[in-house]
């Protein structure tokens, strides 16, 4: 079950894998609670209820290979893209985990939520002080990140704030922009929630950033189903004869 309108290619995938895919008129919200009622109805198991504290806890991995490849130290920043929450707050467990085991000394990484405008409760939350989110009505351009009533939102809002990290929304125009300029300048071809964390670290770098200090931004894959995006705002090849 997915949301109408979800990128073509990523309906093609999970048809290739022999998927029965059915679209729904309405979010990612929508489809959860269908979801639950036929999982009600019919005795389903749901992945994203049953098996979601296995997949989440594999979020860790992230934080483990970005401090293994710093040389077992943690970076002072990490800008995380959210959209149901799992993500950063599995990251921010798995930080203190290292400390446990002596890996790292403290977990002294400023966690940092990005998010666009059109969908951004889990910022809103940190911007106001508070853990508890607001539910929203989603509208943006990211749509894999368009959660407007993500279920680890508190836990992410928690752990941004207890490691002095910030929440950013983004304009909507600033994706594409952000997704160009990550293309041009570092060969990355990323989907829009990777153009959200590059336009939600730009909108703070000089107000909360110090030069010397090392910074990752986790950036969403690049796939085929979201090239859409950069070809809708690249300009059409001229043509010549040869």
């Amino acid at each position: 079950f997915i949301p109408a309108g979800l990128e073509p290619g990523k309906v093609g995938a999970a048809s290739a894998y022999g998927a029965t895919v059915v679209e729904v008129n309405g979010t990612y919200d929508d489809v959860n609670r269908l979801c639950v009622e036929l999982a009600d109805l019919y005795g389903w198991a749901i992945v994203n209820v049953n098996l979601r504290p296995f997949y989440s806890e594999g979020s860790k991995t992230l934080a483990f290979e970005v401090v293994e490849q710093l040389g077992w130290r943690a970076p002072d920043h990490l800008v995380v893209p959210v959209a149901a929450g799992s993500l950063l707050a599995k990251t921010a467990k798995a930080f203190q985990e290292m400390v446990g085991v002596g890996l790292l000394d403290r977990a002294s990484t400023r966690i940092h939520a990005a998010q666009a405008e059109g969908c951004a409760p889990v910022s809103t939350a940190i911007q106001h002080g508070r853990d508890q989110v607001t539910p929203v009505r989603p509208n943006s351009i990211a749509k894999s990140l368009a959660i407007g009533n993500p279920a680890d939102g508190r836990y992410a809002a928690r752990a941004v704030r207890a490691s002095g990290g910030w929440g950013t929304a983004c304009r909507e125009d600033a994706v594409q922009e952000a997704m160009a300029l990550l293309a041009q300048t570092e060969g990355i071809l990323s989907e829009p929630a990777g153009g959200v964390v590059v336009a939600g670290l730009a909108d703070k770098t000089t107000e909360l950033f110090e030069v010397r200090d090392g910074h990752r931004l986790q950036l969403a894959k690049a796939r085929a189903a979201d090239f859409e995006q950069a070809l809708a705002a690249a300009e059409k090849a001229p043509a010549v004869v040869a």
